[in-house]
């Protein structure tokens, strides 16, 4: 793997410095592209970057774009899927575990999607019934209500 020189010092990914190898993949497209140019306006004139580093560099570049905006889509096409999901359930008689731990059961009058800060904005979806609301991943039975009247008429 090639090492990137920058105006501060240099990026060796196979060196041990108490880093993780996987902090390179926190690496967004704009540090990418920084470092490249930062590699570029640093080169040695009298020994240039070869023109198929820099091809392979800019392949990298593409590659690591486009995995970024599937990986979005993706993570868009989950989430309308889930709320889809978790919106099915309104009335209908949840069983589920809290976030505790422990075992609840209701009926469900309504979804919420929790966003939470940070660099991912990852999202989760709550679902509510009475004085509960548990991750849509935590229910562990559904039960239609009409049903429930069929088999218990007091219910």
């Amino acid at each position: 793997m090639s090492r990137i020189s920058t105006a501060v010092g240099i990026v060796d990914p196979s060196a041990t410095t108490g880093r993780d190898a996987g902090d390179l993949r926190e690496l967004d497209l704009n540090h990418f592209l920084t470092l490249m140019v930062t590699e570029l306006q640093n080169q040695d004139p009298l020994d240039p970057i070869d023109n198929s580093q820099i091809l392979a560099q800019i392949g990298q570049i593409r590659s690591i774009s486009a995995t970024d905006k599937l990986t979005k889509t993706l993570d868009s096409v989950l989430l309308g899927q889930n709320l889809g999901t978790a919106s099915g359930l309104i009335g209908k008689r949840i069983e589920a575990l809290s976030d505790d731990g422990d075992l609840v059961n209701g009926v469900v009058d309504r979804v919420t999607v929790v966003v939470f800060d940070g660099r991912d904005q990852s999202r989760s979806i709550r679902v509510h019934f009475d004085e509960h609301d548990v991750r849509l991943e935590n229910i562990r039975e559904i039960e239609e209500v009409d049903e429930i009247a069929k088999d218990d008429p007091e219910a």
